[in-house]
């Protein structure tokens, strides 16, 4: 069942009994020399040992009721702190919370328990719930994905710690269920730069999926993805170069073009200019001329005053 762990069915009783609560009964009945069938039946054990406490919790917690039975927990931690019930009592509170899908408050009780018993044999337990807590606040695949790398993250570490463990069996399960959820994320934003034709980013997703998530149902998928994906990126850098080639002749003729025009207005300039230049050699030429007829007459003018004087 989705959100608990590896449910046991007691045909004796005809109940649902969690590992943790079997292991705490078990130790309950040694502790308190009463028999198992006491414990669910006519009960030897005084409510205010921290035994009939535990025994309360667990009866509470198996009807549902998951405060009723938290408020049971505490009470054996916080009157019997140093009782080996208390450790067990430690789990029941995280359990209490998981049940009741308050996943953070979950979390935080699992992560307090690993804490302060690092060595206790119910650590992979805890490791394995913590994440679940994760896995039950996953986001669908177009949303944010911390929580499922955070269960991801919280099984691997269990795996690489206890691989003998069961619950490393029931996490190496689940993780392939997180892993494929985090291939289809890859995916989903995969397919969309490939709509939006950004080819290299979507092969970067196509390519990461197929070396970080094989082996989790999308390979032959990806195969194809991965393939047309190239395909479309060779077809898209060809157009992209022969425009690129279209636009440097352009550019290339343009400057011929500008360089040309350059030129003749140069040389137009140049010309205007020698024009220019004529034309005032010209009008120098002919002031120095009228000055030279002017200089002539005056000549001439003074050379009839004088014969006229003699």
């Amino acid at each position: 069942m989705k959100g608990y762990i590896n449910l046991m069915h007691s045909k004796t009783f005809g109940t649902i009994i969690r590992p943790q609560i079997v292991v705490c009964i078990v130790v309950l009945s040694v502790l308190s020399g009463c028999s198992f069938l006491n414990l669910f039946g006519k009960q030897d054990v005084s409510k205010a040992t921290p035994e009939g406490i535990y025994a309360m919790a667990s009866e509470e917690y198996q009807k549902g009721n998951y405060e009723k039975a938290r408020e049971h927990f505490l009470r054996v931690k916080e009157q019997y702190p140093l009782h080996e019930m208390s450790v067990l009592a430690e789990i029941g509170v995280a359990d209490s919370f998981y049940s009741e899908k308050e996943y953070a408050e979950a979390e935080g009780a699992y992560g307090d328990f690993i804490s302060l018993h690092p060595v206790n044999e119910n650590v992979p337990y805890a490791i394995y719930q913590m994440g679940m807590c994760h896995y039950n606040q996953m986001e669908a695949i177009d949303r944010d994905q911390t929580e499922t790398m955070k269960a991801r993250n919280e099984w691997e570490k269990l795996m690489a710690r206890y691989p003998a463990s069961k619950f490393s069996i029931m996490a190496e399960k689940m993780l392939r269920d997180v892993k494929q959820r985090l291939a289809q994320r890859e995916f989903y934003i995969g397919n969309f730069y490939l709509t939006q034709k950004k080819y290299k980013a979507a092969l970067a997703r196509f390519e990461k999926i197929a070396n970080d998530y094989n082996n989790v149902g999308l390979d032959y998928k990806i195969e194809y993805y991965i393939n047309e994906t190239k395909t479309k990126l060779t077809e898209a850098e060809n157009i992209k170069s022969q425009a690129d080639a279209e636009k440097k002749h352009k550019e290339e003729a343009l400057k011929k073009k500008e360089e040309e025009k350059i030129k003749k207005d140069e040389a137009d300039k140049k010309k205007q200019e020698e024009e220019q230049l004529s034309k005032e050699a010209d009008r120098k030429k002919i002031e120095e001329e009228k000055l030279k007829q002017e200089a002539e007459k005056q000549e001439t003018e003074k050379a009839k005053k004088e014969d006229v004087k003699n």
